[in-house]
């Protein structure tokens, strides 16, 4: 069996309330993760700015730009440049009054690929994204990029298998999933490393359950009562983990990723050859009581 190389570049950082700064920084990490010999390169969520859903402030809504806009001019151009796929998680504004937490791919040659709007939307004690984001309309997709096949899905969506199962289903070689997730400052350190162990954990098994490699890309530093947890991690298709990045440092790693290993774990591991999709059809249900 060949080897079908791609390396794949994240960028952790840690983000201020200047705008322009972060994405002089983001920028930067790219340029990085490219002289590392990054093919791809992905930010964590929500980028730019702060993670600004911890209050619910009108205000905020000024932080949203269209879709090509921008930001994603800027990046365009730099994936031009690079030749590197970009994928870039951004606050859009679709309307006037209507606003997704949305990722956008760029093509290694500047060409938007394509974007996927998050679908599964958090509503917790400093993460009031319901306040801000409708839900995804985009459907989960595939974008099929110079150098890989990729899905993304993006934070909160990483706790929902179907969503990975659908995205894996749908051709993704590797999943990404830009995240800004953190731990109260008020929590005991306990409760932290079981947040963070269930964290990694679950994603781990979107790689295993899939066969495919997974890139989880968060971000770092503390943000009012937030600090947020880093630990960007790359697993391969079995939930090996091939690189880790520290908890409260900016990192930008670039990790070589051999996409023949797809069919090598799959081979051995037949999860998708086993699958009983016609006993499925209940987990289409809220769930399963004599409630209507």
């Amino acid at each position: 069996m060949g080897k079908r190389n791609v390396s794949v570049g994240t960028v952790q950082m840690a983000c201020t309330p200047d705008i322009a700064s972060n994405l002089r920084k983001a920028i930067q990490g790219i340029r990085d993760a490219a002289a590392k010999g990054a093919n791809i390169v992905c930010l964590q969520e929500l980028f730019s700015s702060l993670y600004f859903c911890d209050t619910e402030n009108y205000d905020n809504f000024s932080l949203a730009e269209t879709i090509p806009g921008p930001t994603t001019q800027k990046l365009q151009k730099l994936a031009a440049e690079l030749e590197v796929v970009i994928i870039a998680s951004l606050f859009e504004k679709r309307a006037d009054g209507l606003f997704h937490n949305t990722t956008v791919v760029l093509d290694a040659d500047g060409t938007i690929a394509g974007r996927y709007r998050k679908n599964h939307i958090p509503d917790d004690p400093g993460f009031y994204e319901k306040f801000y984001f409708a839900p995804g309309d985009t459907g989960y997709g595939v974008f099929k990029t110079r150098y890989a096949t990729v899905g993304v899905l993006i934070c909160w969506d990483q706790w929902f298998p179907e969503a990975a199962r659908i995205t894996a289903l749908m051709g993704a070689e590797i999943l990404f999933y830009p995240t800004a997730i953190g731990w109260a400052l008020s929590q005991p350190d306990k409760v932290n490393a079981e947040q963070h162990s269930a964290w990694q954990t679950m994603q781990c098994a979107h790689a295993i359950a899939n066969g495919v490699f997974v890139v989880s890309v968060n971000r770092t530093g503390v943000e009012g009562k937030v600090r947020f947890w880093g630990g960007s991690f790359v697993s391969n298709p079995f939930g090996k983990i091939l690189y880790k990045a520290s908890h409260d440092k900016e990192e930008v790693e670039v990790s070589q990723l051999d996409i023949r290993e797809i069919g090598f774990y799959r081979m051995h591991w037949p999860f998708l050859r086993d699958r009983r999709t016609d006993t499925y059809p209940p987990i289409l249900n809220r769930y399963l009581d004599d409630s209507k």
